[in-house]
């Protein structure tokens, strides 16, 4: 197989390939993050770097010999953390050069295999997309995978299935310290900020205590107290609750890169190659292997795709 990746990243496309068994000749890379390519590099160093996706007209390789696209267009206009301006997001308007490019492929190899990866969308953004690929999206939650609740929808023109839940829980994962949730909220590009209480009381940006200390109170007045070690539930954050149990929290931190690493599934060590600043950037950026993984055990099981010439304009 040769196979184009668009939108790079820290090439989580070839751990999910390589994951999956499948064995493929040339992996060419769109991206133009300095960081993500040196992680990309020393971990693939065969990896054949393209640039800018934009300057896809020049790159000068045999179309005919691609037999999967993929990629994860940028999502930060489509996002519902973001201002939400779609396609008038300069970013998320590159999806339409994926588009552009899975059309010039067509025109060589009809049988062209492709994966397009976004977040959870407006269901008119979502429609066009749906559109223009001509295949319904399926939507997955990293969850079933991972320790991290990550919701995504993945568009292909071959079938497959929801990955079976592992039970895999956020206190599994972390090196140290005490978890409330059984689940990590979703790790974004903008992770290696920290957190506080505020925000992630809003539901983002995970925080793990360092230690916690449940109490209660007897029918005397007397306060009890004892350790809480994460069992793999969830626990009370604060105040009194109705059964009259306290918890007592002794600061709290950001979760590591490692502890990331897990969260999307990636090897231990894959991103450890540039700052920890980077490292956050490209994990929350990038994609829960084990999701990717999955839909490519599946790549070979289907019929060759229906066809459809699309104009953009």
């Amino acid at each position: 197989m040769n196979i184009i990746s668009l939108f790079d990243g820290m090439s989580c496309g070839q751990i999910a390939l390589n994951r999956a068994g499948i064995e493929y000749d040339n992996y060419y890379a769109a991206e133009i993050d300095k960081h993500a390519v040196k992680v990309t590099q020393a971990n693939y160093p065969n990896t054949i770097q393209l640039g800018s996706v934009t300057g896809w007209r020049d790159w000068g390789i045999d179309w005919s010999s691609i037999d999967l696209l993929i990629g994860g267009s940028p999502c930060q206009g489509f996002s519902f953390a973001g201002k939400q301006l779609a396609f008038d997001d300069p970013r998320s308007a590159l999806f339409f050069e994926y588009v552009n490019i899975l059309e010039h492929i067509k025109k060589f190899n009809p049988n062209i295999k492709f994966m397009l990866e976004n977040v959870k969308m407006k269901k008119e953004h979502l429609n066009v997309i749906t559109d223009l690929l001509d295949v319904e999206p399926v939507f997955i939650n990293s969850a079933l995978v991972s320790a991290q609740s990550r919701q995504r929808y993945y568009w292909t023109n071959w079938e497959f299935c929801q990955p079976d839940d592992r039970g895999i829980l956020l206190g599994d994962i972390v090196e140290s310290g005490v978890v409330d949730r059984d689940k990590s909220f979703c790790i974004d590009a903008n992770y290696h900020k920290g957190s506080n209480l505020k925000s992630y009381a809003k539901g983002r940006r995970q925080i793990v205590y360092c230690s916690a200390i449940r109490g209660r109170y007897t029918t005397s007045g007397i306060k009890q107290r004892h350790e809480i070690r994460h069992d793999g539930k969830t626990i009370c954050l604060t105040g009194v609750s109705k059964d009259n149990n306290l918890v007592y929290v002794d600061g709290f931190r950001k979760l590591t890169p490692t502890e990331c690493e897990r969260l999307q599934t990636v090897p231990e060590g894959y991103t450890d190659h540039v700052s920890k600043t980077q490292r956050y950037k490209m994990l929350g950026n990038g994609w829960t292997v084990d999701v990717i993984a999955h839909i490519f055990k599946s790549i070979n099981t289907t019929k060759p795709p229906r066809v459809k010439q699309l104009s953009l304009f």
